[in-house]
């Protein structure tokens, strides 16, 4: 299955408002550190080409360029609307191809384990992933011809259910997605990606040095 995946990206200001990073922590900058995670992941498991990232963000944005993905403007209408707008994007590029929609907040992601979900999801007319707690989505698909229309937000594993096959694959870094400091703890557990690394690690001699 040839796939094209959309990856919605908030504007970092804006983004990850239920995470409070704690001192010297910035949210916006560890928000945009995790959706740089995820696009790196998602860059090296797909032909850049094949990768749509939807985003207004100054940083993201050119970090999508210079992988060689596609960039998308977010029409600034919500989650749900760049995500139509992506889709839309990638159905007009290729018509013969599988669209994959993956929330950008998953820093532990690793290639394969996006691999191993789209040969999964492949199977199925429409499917989806739901996060580690089972009431959100994670990634949602559709294969060529196939209509999908999103509903993340709160209870979005419910509601994409009711059209698509639920899948549960044993892949913990796919599906710990970040929305507070817990779930920002458990995929540090996991192993999060370079930039998350880095900036909680700088955090950490900030705080060292300070005392």
């Amino acid at each position: 299955m040839h796939w094209r995946l959309v990856l919605p990206v908030k504007e970092a200001q804006r983004a990850k408002t239920r995470l409070h990073a704690p001192p010297p922590l910035s949210r916006p900058d560890l928000a945009r550190a995790i959706a740089l995670d995820t696009l790196h992941a998602v860059c090296r498991a797909l032909p850049p080409g094949d990768v749509l990232t939807i985003t207004s963000d100054p940083v993201v944005g050119p970090a999508t360029a210079a992988l060689g993905a596609r960039v998308v403007p977010d029409p600034g209408a919500g989650l749900n609307a760049a995500v139509s707008a992506g889709i839309a994007a990638a159905r007009a590029l290729d018509e013969q191809a599988g669209v994959a929609v993956l929330l950008g907040d998953l820093p532990a992601l690793r290639p394969q384990d996006l691999l191993e979900a789209l040969h999964e999801c492949a199977a199925h007319p429409r499917a989806l992933v739901p996060d580690h707690d089972g009431t959100g989505t994670v990634l949602l698909t559709a294969r060529p011809g196939v209509t999908v229309e999103p509903s993340f937000g709160p209870g979005s594993a419910a509601r994409h259910g009711e059209f698509a096959t639920v899948l549960t694959p044993d892949l913990p870094r796919l599906r710990q997605d970040v929305d507070d400091l817990a779930a920002l703890q458990a995929a540090v557990a996991l192993g999060v990606g370079t930039h998350t690394t880095q900036i909680l690690g700088a955090a950490r001699d900030q705080r060292t040095a300070a005392n």
